[in-house]
C-alpha cells in the first residue's frame, strides 16, 4: 500500500517551499497532487521518493520530466 503525503510532509521531505512544489508540478518537474476533496490534495509517497532519488542522482530536468510522466501514467493505469 502506498501512503499519501499532505503538503507539509512533501515540503519536509523535499526541502521545497509550497510555491516551488506547485511551480515544479506545473513545469512537469514534480508529480501533480491527487485531489482528495475540493480543498485537499496529497502526493503518493513513492512518487516523492522517486523524484528525490532522481535529484540526488543528478538527473537532468528532461530526465525528471520523463520520470514524472511515467509516474503519473502508472498512477492513472492503477486507478483505471
Amino acid at each position: 500500500m502506498n501512503n499519501l503525503l499532505r503538503l507539509p510532509a512533501v515540503m519536509e521531505r523535499t526541502g521545497l517551499a509550497r510555491p516551488t512544489v506547485y511551480l515544479r508540478a506545473k513545469q512537469g518537474l514534480f508529480p501533480r497532487p491527487v485531489k482528495l476533496g475540493s480543498r485537499m490534495a496529497a502526493w503518493p509517497e513513492n512518487e516523492v521518493a522517486a523524484i528525490n532519488a532522481a535529484r540526488i542522482a543528478g538527473k537532468s530536468d528532461d530526465e525528471i520530466r520523463e520520470l514524472v510522466a511515467r509516474l503519473e501514467r502508472e498512477r492513472a493505469e492503477r486507478a483505471a
